[in-house]
């Protein structure tokens, strides 16, 4: 919105061309993170008391083990703290985007649209929860059919749609062609098995933000990293120089969506603010689908998908031991880890629930420095 009103008075005076900054990425990415920050630090208080009224409080499930700490005695302070807290990241995050991004960037409708998608089946997800008072909420058939549903729709749009996303080394242009790491000669065209592709990765991340959101700050911490870096690359995969210099697809009007980015940071800095260690508010599906979906449907249109397994490493992790333990113990009847996601095993090992977080933390951020290092050799 600030974008056209900036526009019209330079039109119509041209002695305001100072407001010209804020036609730029970088400074509107900037205000973006800020004022997402103060909303989330505004709105934070007034949500938390709400939910807490409305008795929307984390369910504990009791899953003991012998001869482990029981997670169920551990994190029974935790029980009733408001849950739902993803509402306040979305929030915090649609309101700078729609006055700072250029809203006539359909890359940024397509964001928009996953966000509010995501959140609604995250949303009935809690609901459903906080209504039968259990940590139950919608079937896990119908959440993945929900998810696979949403990841559908993005395909087949990315497959028809003209994004004129352009490959300069190789000369080739489109959506279905895919960027691998390592590799300056190998664009491989999934033709229509991209949109099952596509379905895969929404569905991947959104899951595996959602198993790794189980401790204070753990999930938003991680994203918050993740979020920085697709920033750094959706700047650079939006300009033709850049994308020229560093053999990488160029992506028309991909930086806007670093202006999006900046308000994932910001709302995720400011709920971190009320989610760190001992929380105030839990994202719940609300806010782990949401950010799982985002981060999946950036890498997309960003065309860095398997950057994504580097950069988002700790989630790649969370949910390959989740996916370990089950198959171990359904082929021989014996677990891999104490338990699963993999946070909780370190809790099991005695560790403390700080120290897990911010160690997850420093690798997320060595993850992503290395992620971003990938983009060059080539």
């Amino acid at each position: 919105m600030i974008f056209y009103i900036v526009e019209f008075f330079m039109r119509m005076d041209e002695r305001l061309d100072f407001l010209r900054v804020l036609q730029y990425i970088t400074f509107r990415s900037a205000m973006a993170l800020i004022l997402a920050f103060v909303l989330s630090l505004v709105l934070g208080p007034m949500i938390i008391r709400k939910l807490a009224a409305l008795r929307a409080g984390q369910q504990i499930r009791k899953i003991q083990k012998p001869g482990a700490p029981d997670l169920y005695v551990m994190h029974q302070a935790k029980a009733g703290t408001p849950t739902m807290g993803g509402l306040l990241i979305i929030v915090s995050l649609l309101v700078p985007v729609l006055l700072f991004c250029n809203l006539q960037n359909k890359l940024i409708w397509i964001l928009i649209i996953m966000t509010l998608g995501f959140g609604t089946v995250g949303f009935l997800d809690d609901w459903l929860k906080i209504k039968r008072q259990n940590a139950k909420g919608l079937r896990a058939r119908i959440k993945l059919m929900c998810q696979l549903g949403l990841g559908l729709g993005l395909g087949i749009y990315l497959y028809h749609a003209e994004l004129g996303i352009f490959y300069p080394h190789k000369a080739i242009e489109g959506n279905t062609f895919l960027c691998i790491p390592f590799l300056k000669d190998l664009y491989p065209d999934l033709g229509l098995l991209f949109i099952p592709f596509v379905m895969l990765v929404i569905t991947a991340t959104s899951n595996a933000v959602n198993l790794t959101d189980g401790l204070d700050g753990l999930a938003i911490g991680i994203t918050i990293t993740c979020a920085l870096s697709y920033g750094v690359i959706t700047y650079l995969v939006g300009r033709p120089d850049f994308a020229r210099y560093l053999l990488v697809p160029f992506v028309p009007n991909g930086g806007e969506i670093t202006v999006f980015l900046g308000g994932v940071v910001g709302a995720g800095m400011g709920f971190l603010w009320f989610n760190a260690h001992p929380a105030q508010i839990f994202m719940g599906d609300t806010g782990s689908l949401t950010l799982g979906g985002l981060l999946g449907t950036v890498a997309l249109l960003a065309k860095q998908e398997f950057l994504l397994f580097v950069i988002g490493g700790i989630f790649v992790l969370e949910a390959l031991s989740v996916i370990i333990q089950v198959i171990s113990y359904k082929c021989t009847g014996k677990r891999v880890f104490l338990m699963s996601p993999l946070h909780h095993h370190y809790e099991r090992m005695g560790l403390a629930e700080s120290k897990i977080i911010a160690r997850f933390w420093i690798i997320s951020a060595l993850l992503a420095l290395f992620g971003l290092s990938i983009l060059k050799l080539r």
